[in-house]
Order: C-alpha cells, then structure tokens, then sequence
C-alpha cells in the first residue's frame, strides 16, 4: 500500500470538519504576500507585470493581463500547472494522452499540438525564453509569478502567437538573506506532494544560489480498468524535479543569471470510458455497464508514458549610460516514451497491439535585446533587438497491425505485424523587432511595434524504411501591433489598440497513409495562417484602491486558421504487408480514422471583465469572466459524409471498406463546406475568489477562503449531436491558520466539494482495425489461409475526459529568512 493511500485515512475525518465550517462561511480572496498579516495589503494594491518588457503597473498596460502571484499558487493548492485555469476565464490548458506534448487555448480559437506542432497559439515563456508547453504543464514548484496576456504578442516577446502568451518567472535567489521553505500536501485520493526550496548568498550582495525541488506521486487520471484478469494494475504517476538557479551581480551595472531543471515523470494509466449507451440512449447496450463517475476503462493493458525534460536557461543584463543590453538564451530537452493502445475496441484482449512512441526534442533560442532605462527626450521608451530558435523533434514509431484468425479457428489474434514510422526535420525561426512608446502628454500614450519573421522548416516521413512524404518551406513577413491610451482620470485609463499576426503552414503527423490522395494531402499540408486583432478597454482603480473594474472588447478574423475535427474522420487508408520474415508483400486497403486538418477562415468576438473589491479590511472579494465566440465561416473542411449530400453525417459507427470506397472514391475522404464554431470550449465563463481573514492571537492569524470556477454551456463537434455540455460550477474552500509573518501555515481544502461528475468531451464509438485472415479448406500440411482482408471491430464503449475527482487534502507550510 503505498504512502498516499495510509496518510488519507488519517486525515480524512478532520478534512470533512473543516470543509463544513469553509461551507457555512463566506468565501473569499488573496492577499498579496504569504508573509500578510490580517490587515496585509489587498489585491488591489500594485501588481507589477512585464507584459511590456519593463516594470508596470498592470493597472498601466493598455491590453488584458492576468497575473497569477505565488502567493496565490500556495493559498488554493495549485501543484499542477494547468490548474492555472481555474483562476483565468477562457483559458483551458491540456496535455495529450501519450505524453508528447500540451497546449493552451484562448479567446475562442482550440490548439492542438499535433496539428501545429511547435507553432501555437499561445506562445509559453520560462524566464522570458519560449518553451513548449508539454515542459510547463507539469508538476509546479518554486514559482515567483505567472502572467497571461491576451490577444495577439511578437512584436516584444520571442514569438508570434495570435490568441496571447503564458510567461513563468521561476524564484530568484536572495543576494543578502539564508531563507527557504517547505511544503507537504496529502489528500484522500492517493496524493502525496513535498515541495521545498534553500536560498544561500555565496559572497553578500554579490552572488547566490537557490535550490529547489518536488516529489510528487498521485493516482493520475484515477481511471482503473473493468478487467484485472490479464495482471492490470492501478494508474500511477510520479514526478521527481530539481532545479538551482544562480545569482551573480559583481557591479552595479551587470547582472548574470543561470538556471537548470531536471524533471523526470512516469505514469500508467488508462484511457476512460463510458458506455456509449450513457450518451446515445438508442445505442446498444454494452456488457459491463460503465457511467462517468465509476472512472473505467475497458482497456486490459494500461499506457505506459516515460518523460525526461532538461533545461539550460541563462541571461546577461548590463545598464550602461541610461541604456539597458540584454541576452536572454535557453536550451533544453524532452525525452518522451510512450507505449499506447492501438486495440481501442479491446477486440484482441491481452495481446500487445500497441503503438511505441519515442520522441527526443531539443531546441535552443537567443535574443538580444536593447531598451532604455531611463526615458529619452522625457517621452520615448523604445526596445529594439534579434531573436534566434532552432527546434528539432525526430520521432520514431512501431505500429502493430492485427492479422485474426478466421472465425471457424475461434478468431483472435494469428499475428501482430510491426510497421516501423520514423518523423524527421526541424525549424529554425528568426526575427528582428522593434518597439516605440510615446509619452506625448502626462495622461496620453501612444505605442507601436513591428517584427520581421523568416522561418524555415524541413519535414520528411518514412513509413516502412520507404519516404512516404517530403515538405519544406522558407517564408517571410511582417507582424505589427499598436495602441493609443488615455488617462482620463489618475484612476481611470481607455485604451485601443490592433495587432497582426502569423503562423507558418504545417505539415500534419499522424496520417501514414503509403497512398494519400490530393485532397487527404490538402488537409495535411497547410499554408501559413495570418489574422489581425482590434481591441477596446478600459481599467480603472476606484474608491481609493479598494475597487478595480476593467472591460475589455474584441474582434479578430484569421485567414487559413488551421481547424483540426475533433473526432475524427473516417478515410480509405492503403498500409503496407509484409510476410512472416518481416519482408514487403503488398499493400491492402482497409478504414482508418483520424484528426484531419484544414485551412478555415475565422471570426472571433468576446468581452473580458475582471471586478476586485475590498469590502472591509479583512474581506476581499475578485470577479474575472470572459466571453469569446470563434465561428468558422463558410469553411471547407474534411467530414464524414457517406450520402454525399455536402453536410458532415452524425456518424455512431464506422462504416464499412466498401460503403466508405463507394462515398469518397479515389479521394480518400469526403469534404464540406461548413458555417460554425472553432471552439470546443464554452463562450462564457467565470471565476469568482474571495477571503476573510481575522487574528486569533497575537501570535495566529486564521483565514476561509473560496474559489467557484463557473463554465456555460458548450458545443463540441457539430457532427457528434452527444457530447454538448451543459453548464456546470466547481467550488474549492479552503480554511487555515498561520503565522502573521509568514512563518509557517496549516490548511484544510476541499476541491469540487460537490463531486460534479460531467463529461466534458465524448466521440464516436470506438473502434479497432484489423486484418482478417480467410479460410480457404485443407490441405496436407494443415488448413489453407487465403490473404487478409481489411476488418473494422466497433466497441459498445466511446472515450471520455470529465471534471477532476473531488479531493480532500491538508497543506503544512514552514518558511524561514528569505523565503
């Protein structure tokens, strides 16, 4: 029995009291530093960003920045990343299944790793470098500050990206102060989290170092499987992490900063299921009843997912005359392996139909930048400067093809043929940016900003030792943004503000097709996409600093917007035989299904609010939503369309080779023109937070706190009328006590206290194909199989995602020095 599973019993009575006294008591929000006493200073005191790459006041910056502070991070027990979500509206992070990559997606639009690979919509900054997503989203520790800046960004940060950015500033170390901190989490769901951190000055004011780390075992998904028969084990995930950053500041005038991170992760698991019959009441019903709040899987064996990420960060800052040079530079990697199921209809139970995939990514980036330190002629700020990355992800498969005994021999599994796939090639991006702001009266502010983009890439696709597919491309262009504010009053700022961006085109990994047609390879090879974004708003601080109220407008339309379906489509796919010596030995034809992309044109509209109050000295109440509504508009997309009436059919089954063939003919696959949305999130959604704090001692200061995420209702894919989504709320609570300087604190919290069990996403039926072997009679040496035809087995089960498990859970927190 492992650790989490003893601690939890313990624990589980007092976490139940607690959340019942969190019930009947206001909920309620932060305060700006784990060190606050119960008159510390309230959320709406200065927030200092870098959304602009200098100090501001977030209040100051004529675009939407959502900052989320460490402070925040250890009061709602925030220890994975995408956990982050709950505190920003319309932001919805993910990672993928097998392992490889992560995503964000935001203001209406959905991103899909892969579908555009390294080229997202939301770009990811550790330490003002770009890094992927898969590296962030992952278990946190040690983190000083988190922003979010909305719409589009290039023109001052690394990359463009149309929809925001995410950036991560990891803890510095302290020049002058022994500090550090520890943290243990434990719940009732198998968790066990201990995070800590050491501060050390090597030489005082001029050199430090910090060191910091978690351990973290949990129960993953807490998807377990409906059969054990074949030696299936519980989900498991563990994730180990280290890293030490460095300090060095021999003058006043330079400053250099070196940071390394190792994470290592395991995790087994399984994909969850529901009965299909649970969201198509006419669906046959399947053997073993499954619902979403059982948390099952059919699956027999579990996936199997190892990772090893290693990043090299580093920077150099000298301030010389007024001015400020900085070189900011980053290197890391990510060693992914992942062992997945391709039997989703459990047709060959216990047998080794799985795809192996190893991917090792490496990438390495540098930008020099230039920017004034004290404002020229009184009214200019300017950053100039030159941005260098270079990505390489060679990815290598085994894919296992099932050959079944014909059905007099009992059927199952004769053999499992391996189909070695190897994915090539790598990017290599450049740019030259610059920035102007214009200080042109004491409450007018006018900004802009170009960047020049060339980018190049070469792809190459090998199914089988043979060159299935070959892609390059060498493009270049221009990004612009600007921005006009005014100050109305010291407290009251408008602003407008437009912006452009681009991504280049992509080349689609996942279809192995040997034989695509023109059509199924326009969907696999994009051009480059291209919007632009205009914005209003307005932010203002009101009744002495105890209110913030802003609201923002928007409207931006992309061109060649890369629409990945969602369920996927069904096609004629032409594999590779080989005989028993692994040799080639024809090709067959048989269904396939998978996640087409295709170029659309896009519109999206939204509003963004965000409303913090303090109602008294010891009560602070925080209001941020968001509306955002992507449509496609009159897009041709790849859809399953079997009575070739031009609209994507309702599919609950997949067809037959030869009802596909006679749909789609020599194109693979059918296409429609279509009018709808480009998200599979909801338009509308809302987080409300709020804290009361009040001393019990000198010497005690005790706290409740609330935090209710609300999600509207939502349509996923036009063509799967079963996976809606109604709305729906999750309520954290939170009661604690701690130091009033910051010394040490104990917390109780109860996480979806209210176990909403909702099926976020559903598809089709699922289904497994396969080669069916023929039975041509006797002969003297035994039976006569003739050659295999293409099967496709169809399961009474559909996968699902849901909402997070309700949880339980204590924090205990002891800091000292500098923190």
């Amino acid at each position: 029995m492992r650790e989490g599973v003893m601690l939890k019993r313990g624990y589980q009575i007092l976490l139940a009291g607690s959340s019942l006294i969190s019930i009947a008591s206001p909920a309620l929000a932060q305060s700006a530093d784990p060190t606050a006493s119960a008159t510390a200073e309230a959320p709406t005191d200065i927030i200092v960003v870098q959304a602009r790459r200098r100090d501001e006041d977030v209040q100051d910056v004529p675009s939407v920045v959502n900052t989320i502070t460490a402070d925040q991070i250890a009061k709602l027990n925030l220890r994975d990343f995408k956990e982050i979500q709950s505190l920003v509206p319309g932001l919805e992070l993910d990672t993928e299944s097998n392992g490889v990559g992560g995503s964000a997606k935001l203001r209406g639009v959905n991103f899909d790793v892969n579908a555009s690979g390294f080229n997202s919509t939301v770009e990811f900054y550790m330490n003002d470098a770009p890094i992927v997503a898969g590296l962030v989203l992952q278990q946190m520790f040690d983190i000083g500050q988190t922003e979010v800046l909305r719409g589009p960004q290039g023109t001052l940060r690394g990359r463009a990206s149309p929809s925001g950015s995410i950036t991560v500033t990891t803890r510095k170390p302290d020049l002058y102060s022994v500090g550090g901190t520890v943290e243990m989490t434990a719940n009732d769901i198998g968790t066990i989290n201990g995070r800590a951190a050491l501060n050390v000055p090597i030489i005082e004011g001029i050199a430090a170092i910090r060191v910091a780390g978690v351990w973290d075992e949990n129960e993953d998904n807490r998807v377990r499987t409906i059969d054990s028969s074949y030696g299936g084990r519980d989900p498991f995930a563990r994730t180990r992490a280290g890293r030490i950053s460095g300090l060095v500041q021999p003058t006043d005038w330079l400053k250099l900063e070196g940071v390394y991170q190792h994470m290592e992760r395991n995790a087994v698991g399984y994909d969850q299921v529901v009965s299909y019959s649970e969201v198509n009441p006419n669906a046959d019903p399947s053997p073993v009843l499954i619902t979403a709040a059982d948390r099952r899987s059919d699956q027999v064996e579990p996936r199997r997912i190892s990772q090893v990420y290693n990043i090299y960060n580093w920077r150099a800052e000298a301030n010389l005359v007024g001015q400020t040079l900085i070189y900011q530079g980053q290197h890391y990697t990510q060693n992914v392996h992942a062992h997945t199921s391709l039997d989703s209809a459990v047709v060959f139970p216990g047998d080794d139909i799985f795809q192996d995939t190893h991917t090792y990514t490496k990438s390495t980036s540098h930008e020099v930048r230039l920017q004034n330190q004290e404002r020229l002629f009184g009214m200019v700020d300017y950053v100039v400067g030159f941005f260098d990355q270079k990505n390489d992800a060679p990815t290598d498969l085994i894919r296992k093809t099932a050959v079944a005994l014909p059905a007099v021999f009992g059927g199952g599994l004769a053999t499992a043929v391996e189909t070695p796939i190897a994915v090539r090639g790598g990017t290599h991006e450049q740019s030259e940016f610059g920035n102007l702001t214009l200080h042109l009266t004491e409450g007018t502010e006018l900004s802009g900003g170009v960047r020049h983009i060339s980018y190049n890439d070469d792809n190459e696709l090998t199914v089988a030792d043979t060159l299935v597919k070959q892609t390059s491309q060498d493009r270049s262009t221009w990004i612009y943004s600007a921005s006009i504010k005014q100050n109305i009053t010291p407290g009251v700022m408008v602003y407008a503000s437009t912006g452009s961006s681009w991504r280049p085109g992509i080349s689609v990994i996942g279809d192995f097709n040997i034989a695509p047609s023109a059509l199924e390879s326009s969907y696999i090879t994009l051009p480059p996409e291209k919007s632009k974004s205009y914005e209003i708003g307005f932010k203002s601080t009101l009744m002495g600093g105890r209110m913030r109220f802003n609201l923002t407008g928007y409207h931006q339309k992309f061109n060649n917007y890369p629409y990945r379906v969602s369920n996927g489509v069904y096609y004629v796919n032409t594999a590779a035989d080989f005989d028993s010596a692994g040799n080639f030995a024809g090709v067959h034809q048989e269904v396939g299904q998978f996640n087409f992309v295709s170029a659309v044109p896009v519109e999206v509209n939204g509003v963004e609010g965000e409303l913090s109050f303090d109602v008294t000295d010891r009560w602070n109440v925080g209001l941020v939503a968001s509306y955002s509504l992507g449509k496609i508009k009159n897009g041709t997309v790849p859809c399953n369309d079997l009575n070739g009436d031009g609209v994507p059919d309702v599919v609950t089954s997949a067809p037959s080779l030869a009802e596909l063939q006679a749909a789609v003919g020599a194109n693979n696959l059918a296409s429609c023109k279509v009018t709808q949305r480009s998200s599979f999130q909801p338009p509308f959604s809302a987080t409300l937070l709020s804290e009361y704090r009040q001393p019990i001692s000198n010497k005690m200061d005790g706290y409740l706190r609330g935090l209710l995420v609300f999600n509207g209702k939502s349509q996923s894919d036009p063509t799967n009328i079963y996976d809606d989504v109604s709305a729906y709320a999750l309520v954290n609570l939170f009661a604690g006590i701690r130091d009033p300087k910051g010394a040490w604190e104990v917390s109780l919290y109860a996480k979806n206290i209210f176990e909403v069990n909702k099926i976020l996403s559903s598809g089709s039926p699922l289904s497994t194909s396969y080669q069916q072997l023929g039975f041509g009679g006797f002969s003297a040496t035994g039976p006569v199989f003739t050659g295999p035809t293409a099967a496709t087995a169809t399961s009474t089960y559909t996968g699902i995602s849901m909402t997070p498990p309700r949880e339980f859970g204590i924090s205990v927190r002891y800091a000292f020095g500098s923190h």
